[in-house]
């Protein structure tokens, strides 16, 4: 049997099957989803990955746990043993997944470009607006209310949520998630300044989002003003993240809500930015890098580690006392030299 994501119901041997797992107790087990370790109920697979939740498995009434194998040992209950627990229980939640899933077309609702081509196997929901000359790729689904402007490319097995804007001379590859609210190709903050006023930059780049990323609920990403804004394959992207016009963003790297990105800076493969970071402009960052929340990156980052700036959470009455005391600190380095000297 082939498991297909929309399951009510598999055995445990089936599922074991599916993700590679060595399955130890009842094979026959009927698993109805998914649930914590302690909340999870007799037809519901649950799983162990981070030491702090060890206590809650003596206990647990799941019908099966998905375990390391050190930790398998122990256990006398149903289990599905994996080398990483929690990529199991990543592969296992996709298989019930219950997400409503269109059948192929387009919506009568849907205003199309005649210039715009749909493949016979995309879903096109109500109310989208495709622009001239557009292209929406095999099995991609455009939710309801959706924008693609004129000459965008939106490749296969792509899924854009409700109320996704898309604007013109965007590419996104292969498998690429967006969720709602996202805003790919608007104009970058490009202004000259002449006798006191602003003069707008025309923004005559577009946006290259390559396969498998994962874009979150209303992130804004800017078109380029010369050249692409790019977004390299595997990158996944949290809610409410800007990123400013011609970035680059490395394959692989993940980037937590509240992030911003300021023009031109490129940030390498394989990099974790916490939430709330903020990076200033022209910099680069290259691979391998951690950023700590709230970090603010002013300098570019040449050495692969974990990088941190913010305070962290202190009482009220001790943060004063330090606040107060930092704004003395050059006048006591000064006096301190003053003692070294003498």
């Amino acid at each position: 049997m082939s498991l297909q994501p929309g399951l009510d119901h598999c055995t445990l041997q089936e599922l074991g099957e599916h993700l590679g797992a060595e399955v130890r107790g009842d094979a026959g087990l009927v698993i109805r989803g998914l649930a914590t370790l302690a909340n999870a109920r007799g037809d519901q697979l649950a799983f162990l990955s981070n030491p702090k939740y060890a206590a809650q498995l003596a206990g647990t009434q799941a019908g099966a746990v998905i375990l390391a194998p050190e930790v398998a040992a122990g256990f006398d209950g149903n289990c599905l043993v994996l080398a990483n627990p929690y990529l199991g229980f990543a592969n296992a939640s996709r298989l019930f997944d219950r997400r409503p899933r269109p059948a192929a077309g387009i919506h009568p609702g849907a205003t199309v470009d005649p210039t715009a081509t749909v493949d016979e196997t995309a879903c096109v929901g109500p109310n989208v607006v495709i622009g001239a000359d557009a292209s929406i790729g095999p099995r991609s689904e455009i939710g309801a209310g959706c924008v693609i402007g004129a000459r965008s490319v939106i490749g296969a097995d792509c899924l854009l949520h409700p109320g996704v804007a898309i604007s013109y001379d965007v590419r996104i590859g292969d498998r690429v998630v967006v969720q709602s609210g996202a805003v790919l190709g608007s104009d970058g903050f490009g202004f000259a300044q002449e006798g006191g006023k602003w003069i707008k930059i025309a923004q005559l780049g577009g946006v290259r989002v390559g396969d498998d990323v994962e874009i979150g609920a209303n992130t804004t990403i800017d078109r380029g003003a010369l050249d692409d804004t790019v977004i390299e394959e595997g990158v996944i992207l949290d809610n409410q993240i800007q990123i400013a016009h011609n970035v680059r963003v490395g394959a692989y790297t993940a980037i937590a809500a509240c992030t911003g990105i300021a023009g031109s800076s490129r940030i390498g493969r394989n990099c974790t930015i916490a939430g709330g970071v903020g990076i200033s402009g022209h910099l680069e960052i290259c691979d391998n890098v951690h950023l700590g929340g709230m970090c603010m990156v002013t300098r570019s980052i040449t050495e692969p580690g974990a990088y941190g700036s913010a305070l962290s959470s202190m009482p009220m009455d001790e943060y004063l006392k330090n606040s107060a005391r930092f704004r003395k600190l050059d006048e006591m380095a000064r006096r301190l030299r003053k003692i070294e000297k003498q």
